[in-house]
């Protein structure tokens, strides 16, 4: 075990993040695009999925973690906040993209980060029907392709919002008028839009598929593993003012950071 308060090797706590993500995958796997319960988390009129395999991948995560690494602290997606008593605490999403899950389709991802206090550090999405995986630690972002190989992974040139694609997961998303205002600004005026690809947008933005990620709503177990992917591939991810984006609300995410300084423009209505 490690001892409390520890500086943990990088290499060490990437092993872990491989681990924890094979652990989620067996537990999700084996409910996916099959007949499934769903119940509604949402304490009012909204929709808001958990499922059998969201639970049982982030029970199987904590387990894991608690085993290895005692002192290391945990926020989850569908469990309490098991404090730290160390610089570390992991963020879990176990099914990032629950309603995609829900209907069959691959555009969803296990999330695993890790934070250092309160920096990203390590950033991990795993998607264990279509064996992709997306990682980043000390810098450097990888994949790992179905066919087993890995390979490092860059986000592409874009400067202008013209010539970029944009992606968000949904409209629903925008909960405030003033949100949907300035999202319907960039979407007017950059190239192509796409919805409804969850986590799976910021990795395909990271591998230099899409340029642009709007969002807004999120919660810190969301984007926390997605950060050290984005900027080790030499991305720009932040909040709408600039800020660190580490806790969720409206994220924008870039593969240019000459794109980003035009998006925040336009999302402030400049």
């Amino acid at each position: 075990m490690t001892a409390p308060s520890a500086t943990v090797r990088p290499s060490e706590l990437l092993t872990e993040a491989h681990l924890l993500a094979d652990a989620a995958g067996a537990k999700i796997l084996p409910h996916f695009r099959k007949a499934l319960k769903v119940e509604n988390k949402h304490k009012g009129s909204g929709f808001d999925p958990v499922t059998i395999a969201d639970m049982a991948a982030e029970r199987a995560m904590r387990q894991a973690i608690r085993k290895r690494f005692p002192d290391h602290g945990i926020t989850g997606e569908e469990y309490d906040v098991h404090a730290s008593a160390s610089r570390y605490t992991w963020v879990l999403d176990p099914i990032d993209g629950t309603r995609a899950f829900m209907c069959g389709l691959p555009t969803w991802g296990t999330l695993i980060g890790l934070l250092d206090g309160d920096a990203p550090i390590v950033g991990m999405m795993d998607q264990p029907y279509v064996r992709e995986r997306f990682w980043a630690a000390g810098g450097k972002a990888q994949m790992r392709a179905a066919d087993g190989r890995v390979r490092p992974i860059k986000t592409r040139k874009c400067a202008r919002l013209a010539d970029a694609v944009l992606s968000a997961t949904s409209m629903e998303i925008f909960a405030t008028k003033s949100e949907l205002a300035a999202f319907n600004r960039i979407g007017e005026a950059t190239r192509m839009l796409r919805f409804g690809a969850d986590c799976y947008a910021y990795c395909m933005l990271a591998a230099g598929h899409i340029d642009l990620v709007v969002e807004a709503g999120l919660k810190d177990v969301d984007i926390v593993a997605l950060i050290p992917i984005i900027e080790a591939a030499g991305g720009v991810v932040t909040s709408w003012n600039g800020g660190s984006p580490a806790a969720g609300g409206q994220v924008i995410a870039c593969g240019d950071p000459a794109l980003h300084k035009a998006a925040l423009a336009v999302l402030a209505g400049r």
